[in-house]
Formats: structure tokens, sequence, C-alpha cells
């Protein structure tokens, strides 16, 4: 259900209202918009009592929320979210409602000198978040897992050097707490958007998370799994296109462009694609970067490597450094034209030494 609340409802009336709410054992999700304040109200099926919401003082009206994803749908909340991510010595990113982010980074990070000199490059050519893996999930158990922790702190201190929030892949609840000392952003992963103990674990947490479309997932499975964060209070959350499994073996998956106006129809959330993941060659991935631009996403993850041939993984999807520059300019021109921009770091204004 969706309560919405009279014009002049204050803050303390909004307040005592969630607390009626919460007090016959529902949940209680606030929204604000710039006109309208926004009561999400979940609960078992059938336990939800229309007539009392209704008699609650300051309440104006109670409308049923028609999709099973309650609290990520534009019923709940019409406006686009934005997503706000916190630099590392100054500034702030934000991501949605026409500001876009470009993720940039090495499949794995596998060593130090390697994960700073990537990061200075890819930040010069204009990438916002540098992405890098520390735990690899993989086919073959018999395949380079990542250096773990190392990683981390290789991943932290480069962000930390260029003004770059990082982001990382988490797979374990039991890694949660560890992995939230290094990074600025959670990434769930194709193979773990439905691991709901993980998905409740970071939706504990309050930093953003991306969230990735499993490769044989529907759209609604997709948003049912960001529900699972949304429902423990973490609002800061992402969405993923990175490619699903069809009949056709051209590229290693299908990039399902028309699931980022499909997504951004039904849900308030911020949606970017992943050209790398869901082509596996390089020559491909600027291309899928502007089709998903053009179909309106909030921004690009890509993978970047300066020695592709001796990546320790996928190596063949990920751009040269001067590729990736190349195709940042011709991306902010497409993003220009459609009224909107890329947030970068390079135009904060610089630490004070």
């Amino acid at each position: 259900m969706i309560v919405i609340l009279k014009p002049d409802a204050g803050e303390a009336l909004v307040q005592d209202i969630i607390a009626q709410i919460e007090a016959i054992g529902l949940q209680a999700h606030l929204s604000k918009g710039q006109f309208r304040t926004v009561i999400g109200v979940v609960g078992e099926e059938g336990t939800i009592d229309k007539e009392h919401l209704l008699s609650i003082a300051g309440v104006e009206q109670v409308l049923p929320i028609m999709k099973p994803y309650k609290l990520a749908s534009r019923e709940f909340h019409k406006a686009d979210s934005v997503v706000e991510i916190a630099c590392p010595q100054s500034g702030t990113l934000k991501i949605g409602g026409g500001s876009c982010l470009m993720f940039a980074g090495p499949c794995a990070c596998e060593n130090e000198e390697m994960v700073h000199a990537i990061a200075r490059q890819i930040k010069a050519a204009g990438a916002a978040v540098l992405r890098g893996g520390a735990y690899k999930p993989r086919t073959s158990p018999y395949s380079f897992q990542g250096h773990g922790e190392d990683a981390l702190r290789w991943l932290r201190d480069a962000g930390r050097e260029n003004n770059m929030p990082v982001i990382t892949e988490v797979m374990d609840t039991r890694h949660v707490s560890i992995i939230e000392k290094y990074t600025d952003v959670f990434q769930i992963g194709a193979r773990n958007m439905q691991n709901f103990n993980l998905l409740f674990e970071v939706g504990r947490t309050r930093k953003p998370v991306l969230l990735k479309r499993g490769m044989a997932a529907s759209i609604q499975e997709w948003l049912m799994s960001a529900e699972y964060v949304l429902s423990q209070g973490n609002r800061q959350v992402i969405l993923c296109e990175r490619g699903i499994k069809t009949f056709e073996t051209a590229l290693r998956y299908t990039l399902d462009i028309s699931a980022v106006p499909v997504v951004k129809a039904n849900s308030h959330l911020p949606v970017i694609v992943d050209p790398s993941h869901a082509s596996g060659v390089r020559e491909f991935v600027p291309a899928l970067a502007q089709a998903g631009m053009a179909a309106g996403a909030d921004g690009i993850m890509v993978e970047v490597h300066d020695c592709p041939s001796k990546a320790m993984c996928d190596g063949p999807q990920a751009l040269l450094p001067e590729q990736f520059a190349d195709m940042v300019r011709t991306l902010e021109r497409l993003v220009a034209s459609l009224g909107r921009k890329f947030c970068s770091v390079n135009a904060m204004a610089p630490v004070p030494v």
C-alpha cells in the first residue's frame, strides 16, 4: 500500500503516522517528493487494513501498489532516485535524475602497481568510480580467485590517491564486514543476484549497492532482488544490465538494451549497462555502451587493462586505456545531446595540499 499524506503534514505528524503503522506490525518506508510525502506500507498479504490506515490523522489517500516489488516501483517513488557516492578526499558523485557515471577498472586487482597505474589513466579519461575485483567468482575452482584483502587495500589506496570512490564485488556474507572497510560501493554479481542472505546483509549497511542482473533472470526477478536490499532500509541501489543468455552465440551474452527503458518505466532506481561482460570482446564494447546510454542508461561499467594479453582474467574484453579515452569522448557527446551529463571527479575543485 501507498499512504499519501496531507500537504500540511509536518515532520512530527509524519513520525507519528510511521509509529502507528509500525505499531500494528507493518513496515513503513518514507519517500519525500517535491509536493507530496508518501509512506510505503509493507506487510504480509492480507494483514494491511486500508480502512484503518485511512483513519489515521494526516492521511489523505491509501492506494495499492500493484507491482510485487513495492519499494522499487514507480508507484512508491515517482521521481528518479539519485544515489550519492562520497569521494574519499572531497565531493560527492551522483547517479540518476540526469546525472551519469562511468565505472571503470581492471577485472581483477593483479598487483598494487597496475591498480594505481590504471586508476590514474581512467581518471584522466573521465571515469568517476574505480572498479576492481578482490574476490573473483570463477567457473573453475582452479582459476585465479583474486588476492583478497591485499587487493582491497590496493584498490582503496588507488581510490584515495585519485579522489575516486571504489567498487568491488562481494560474494559471501562472511566478507561483507571486511569489504565494507575498504569499498565505497558494494557490487553484487550476476551469480549472486538471488543470494537472498547476501542481499539482506548488504541491505543492512548504508553503502550504495550495485546489483547486476542474473544471466537468466527476468526483469521482475531482478527488481525483486533489489527489493530485498531496499526492505532492509538501504535506499542506495543501482541496477546493472550485464547481458542475458539467449539462443545467440556470436557473443558471450546478449545485452538486453530493452531492459533499460523497461526498468526505468517501472522503477525509480538508476540503471547502468556493462558492455564488457555482455560482449566478452573489446571491439564491440564501445558500440554497446553507446546503445545503452542512448536507451536511457545512467552510466556504464567497463573493464580497462594496460596489457590485456597478460590479464589474469577476462583480458579479451578489456579496453586499453587509450580505447577507453576515445569511447568516453564519444559517450560525452552522445549524453550531452540527450540533455544529460557525466559526473566526473575531474570537474571537482582540487583538494588543498
